[in-house]
């Protein structure tokens, strides 16, 4: 969608996106004009009752695994068998806007092999970026049910994700959330192919505080949407996962998050991950990145692969940050590529490339 943001606001909203693990400064507010939901709306209609086009190609998909759940600490089939989810996350839900094609999904879902897509909506930002901070409420509301049909339409799961960062305490905007993921979730209950990411990355805070936010949002999920799967962020930005062990939610069909990002994060955390996973904690990797905690240089494939040896062996699904062509390393397009499907190998950063080459490594057991 074509949008009339003007090139300083572009500019500030660049400046203002960060990568995911790792500090951030609190942006300004800065005002804007914005489109009426109305103009939107009639530039780009959400779709219609779009068929299922079945992906019978042996991963994981809604159409053959339906809904998931979590069964002895992995996430499974609604038969119960172990499944893995390998996906790719957006960038700022608003700046991905252009991406969310029906040309693009049927890519990634057919041709790069992705059964998952996480959804990243900024809950702190600079103007139209920042959901909680005087942002578009409705236009983000617009762009996830978009994103969540063109999944259903692909046979691909969808990740929403209630992206803290800068906010930091996921109880700062606790009535948002609230009333986010009640609409959501009504909006979502019969559907198949939704999963919930309720704090992104918890900062600056401990375990009790996140636990008693998670024990606010998931009963008002659950009221909605009750077998639903729930995915629970953890302090240190999604990597104290030991914490959690140690006094986990009481409830099913929930998982926790890890993030990493391969040049930053290796076999301490590795050892960790492997010790709750084997321990019978369910762990979802809702995030990753093969460079530096930044999304900056330098990229570390070797650690990356061990990290992906590590998921594979132990049932951990995951999701690469990001699809974008934003120019940082951890992005998976050039920065020079300007279209937004059709993609050749070509236009795929180095990053980009590790992907596709795991994918079709993975992707075949």
């Amino acid at each position: 969608m074509k949008k009339t943001i003007s090139l300083l606001l572009a500019a500030a909203l660049l400046l203002s996106l960060l990568t995911g693990c790792g500090v951030s400064s609190a942006p300004a507010q800065e005002a804007g004009a914005e489109e009426s939901a109305e103009e939107r709306a009639s530039e780009t209609p959400l779709p219609e009752e779009d068929p299922v086009h079945v992906c019978d190609d042996g991963r994981a998909r809604p159409s053959s695994c339906g809904r998931l759940r979590v069964v002895d600490g992995k996430l499974c089939s609604e038969s119960g068998e172990p499944v893995m989810l390998r996906g790719v996350s957006s960038n700022s839900l608003i700046t991905a806007e252009d991406y969310l094609t029906d040309a693009l999904f049927s890519e990634l879902s057919r041709d790069v092999g992705v059964n998952l897509f996480r959804f990243a909506m900024y809950t702190y930002g600079v103007g139209i970026v920042g959901y909680c901070t005087h942002g578009d409420k409705e236009r983000h509301k617009q762009d996830i049910v978009k994103g969540v049909e063109l999944c259903r339409s692909q046979d691909m799961y969808a990740l929403i994700d209630w992206h803290i960062l800068s906010d930091g305490d996921p109880n700062l905007y606790l009535e948002d959330a609230r009333l986010f993921f009640a609409e959501m979730a009504e909006r979502f209950r019969d559907y198949d192919n939704v999963l919930y990411e309720i704090c992104n990355e918890p900062n600056g805070v401990d375990w009790p505080a996140v636990k008693r936010y998670a024990e606010q949002i998931i009963p008002v999920i659950r009221e909605k949407d009750p077998d639903s799967v729930i995915i629970v962020g953890n302090p240190d930005w999604s990597k104290a996962l030991r914490s959690v062990a140690a006094d986990p939610l009481d409830y099913d069909n929930l998982l926790y998050t890890l993030h990493f990002y391969a040049a930053s994060h290796g076999q301490e955390y590795r050892d960790m991950t492997e010790e709750v996973s084997r321990n019978g904690l369910p762990v979802f990797v809702s995030e990753y990145g093969v460079t530096a905690a930044s999304g900056g240089h330098p990229r570390d494939f070797e650690s990356a692969d061990a990290w992906i040896e590590l998921l594979e062996r132990e049932k951990i699904s995951y999701c690469l940050w990001s699809f974008s062509s934003a120019p940082e390393a951890c992005s998976v397009l050039r920065s020079n590529v300007l279209k937004y499907s059709g993609f050749a190998r070509e236009d795929y950063s180095p990053t980009g490339q590790w992907l596709l080459d795991t994918l079709e490594k993975y992707n075949t057991k």
